[in-house]
C-alpha cells in the first residue's frame, strides 16, 4: 500500500497470504497484478476507499489470474475456458460454458476468484444522483425571461 491511495503490489506479502503460488516468479506475479487491476479500480478515486479491503480483493484477482494462466506446484493451468457444464467418463468428453455477457462466471472458475467476486459485491451497484431540486415557491432561474416562478 501506498499513502496516495494506490495499492501497491509486494510479492512476499501476496505469497503470505497465497503460499501455494511460492513456484510463480515475481515478475509474474507482478504481471497478473497488474491485470487484476483492470478488473478492480486501483487509484486514489476508486470506489473501494479503504485500501486494505482493497489489497484483500485485488490480492485474490491477483490469485485467481495465476490460477488461471500460471504454471503451479508443476501443474500446468487447464486449456479449458469456463466452468465445466457436462463430463463423460467414457471415450472422455468434457464441456464447458462460459457466456459471453460479462458476470460471475469467470470470476467462480477457482476459489480466488469467487472470493473476489463476493468481496466486489457492494460495489457492484449503482450510484444515483438526484438532480437538484428546488422547493415550492422558489424563483426557477432555468426561463428564457429571466427569473420567474415554477409552473
Amino acid at each position: 500500500m501506498s499513502d496516495t491511495g494506490v495499492v501497491t503490489f509486494v510479492y512476499l506479502d501476496w505469497l503470505a497470504v497465497y503460499p501455494e503460488f511460492v513456484t510463480v516468479l515475481e515478475p509474474a506475479a507482478t504481471n497478473y497484478f497488474a491485470m487484476a487491476t483492470m478488473y478492480c479500480d486501483n487509484n486514489a478515486s476508486s470506489p473501494i476507499l479503504d485500501t486494505t479491503k482493497r489489497t484483500m480483493i485485488l490480492y485474490a484477482l491477483t490469485s485467481h489470474i495465476t490460477s488461471l494462466l500460471a504454471t503451479v506446484g508443476g501443474v500446468t493451468p487447464s486449456p479449458l475456458v469456463g466452468r465445466i457444464n457436462t463430463a463423460t467418463e467414457g471415450s472422455v468428453s468434457v464441456g464447458t460454458d462460459l457466456p459471453t455477457t460479462p458476470n460471475a462466471a469467470w470470476f467462480t472458475q477457482t476459489k480466488y476468484g469467487m472470493l473476489a467476486w463476493q468481496a466486489l459485491a457492494p460495489y457492484r451497484t449503482a450510484i444515483y444522483i438526484a438532480p437538484p431540486q428546488t422547493a415550492y415557491g422558489q424563483m426557477w432561474p432555468f426561463s428564457s425571461g429571466g427569473w420567474s416562478w415554477p409552473r
